[in-house]
């Protein structure tokens, strides 16, 4: 990993990309953890893109580790406070989560993030997700009406 993770961020860095790794490091071993933690400061300074790498990541893992260090810096927990302290506070919510090889759930993933997001699933394996499958996301993402949890106008009642 650690000859990959220098190669690659390289060329990252001469590109202006940032990178960085949520999930938990819990398990994980030390050696590794200084890498990656090398390769976030490597690119902290960066600007042009984020590259937001989710190892050993888990929505549920996110949600209680930031509920847990709201509770003890003593922050009252709301939806707000929540917000701030997940793993991918400063990123907007995705508008789109597209759910490759035919799965039809979100294996734990983005679940406070995901929650008005539309959802796309593509029997396409991912390996094999190319940019007509891409198209065919982006098309039926674009014929949804965004709603943001609010129901639809109620049909307009014609006197007879």
């Amino acid at each position: 990993m650690n000859v990959v993770l220098q190669r690659e961020l390289v060329s990252l860095h001469a590109r202006g990309i940032r990178v960085r790794f949520l999930g938990s490091q819990h398990g994980i071993g030390e050696d590794l953890c200084n890498i990656l933690r090398d390769a976030e400061q490597a690119t902290q300074s960066n600007q042009v893109l984020t590259l937001n790498v989710c190892f050993n990541y888990g929505g549920r893992w996110d949600i209680v580790d930031a509920a847990a260090r709201l509770a003890a810096a003593g922050t009252p927990i709301t939806e707000a406070s929540m917000n701030a302290a997940l793993s991918l506070a400063p990123c907007p919510d995705p508008d789109l989560l597209i759910r490759t090889g035919d799965e039809h759930r979100l294996s734990n993933f983005l679940l406070w993030q995901c929650a008005y997001s539309e959802l796309y699933f593509s029997p396409v394996l991912w390996p094999d997700f190319d940019a007509a499958a891409l198209g065919q996301a982006l098309e039926a993402y674009a014929s949804r009406e965004r709603r943001f949890g609010r129901t639809r106008p109620a049909p307009a009642v014609v006197p007879a």
